[in-house]
């Protein structure tokens, strides 16, 4: 039995240190593959340019990034454009013409919507993180307000007290919360939540791991004595 203690040691300290090594390369590796996979999707970019622009008539061979680079400079002054008044007024025209064009209109109106909603500095969605009741009563689960009911939706909706109201709220999946389901619920059945966005979506994508900066200090601190105390 003295025997078997050392090994059985022996056998969780090399558990512990693959399980360390592990926590610090999967995030090193992961983070590399996807700024690998946004630059080899941005190189198809490149195709598009003349020929004579083409860093592989320029400098003689293929540049990786360059495509990210030419997303990035025509991203900037369609900005500059869209910023001043000529040029909204082009981009306001292009958009009433994709409004007459069947089928196209219904794909590109819903599209800059959704854009719009997700990154104008303006929109009030996706900046309330909140708990609600989902998929029944009695389990809560962390959503976002996506946005106002519509008046269709509210004549159809029963009548609330005069100090509450209904919001639209979208419960993202984990651990990929780009899909989720789209809700509508009284604001009297949810709880705010002292949780920026991004807190949100961390806690959400590492299935309730990863809690706020605050509480995740907390916790380091509360286990730091604990791991060395079995180290001793």
């Amino acid at each position: 039995m003295a025997k078997e203690a050392p090994e059985i040691k022996r056998k969780f300290s090399l558990k512990r240190y693959l399980l360390t090594g592990l926590l610090v390369w999967l995030p090193i590796v992961v983070t590399l593959w996807v700024i690998s996979y946004i630059i080899s999707l941005s190189d198809g970019l490149v195709a598009m340019l003349p020929i004579q622009w083409q860093p592989k008539v320029l400098v003689g061979h293929d540049v990786p990034g360059f495509g990210l680079i030419i997303a990035v400079v025509v991203l900037f002054f369609t900005g500059v454009f869209g910023g001043n008044v000529i040029g909204r007024k082009i981009i306001q025209a292009w958009d009433s013409m994709m409004g007459r064009i069947p089928i196209v209109k219904s794909i590109y109106s819903s599209t800059k919507k959704v854009s719009e909603s997700l990154l104008s500095d303006s929109r009030q969605s996706f900046k309330t993180p909140l708990l609600v009741n989902f998929p029944h009563p009695g389990v809560w689960t962390v959503a976002f307000v996506s946005g106002n009911v519509p008046e269709v939706l509210l004549d159809s909706l029963p009548l609330l007290a005069e100090d509450d109201e209904y919001l639209n709220v979208y419960v993202p999946t984990t651990p990929n919360p780009t899909g989720g389901y789209y809700i509508t619920v009284k604001k009297s059945d949810t709880r705010a939540l002292d949780m920026s966005v991004d807190d949100a979506l961390k806690y959400i994508i590492s299935l309730g791991m990863v809690g706020p900066d605050g509480h995740e200090q907390n916790e380091q601190q509360e286990t730091l004595p604990l791991q060395q105390h079995g180290s001793h």
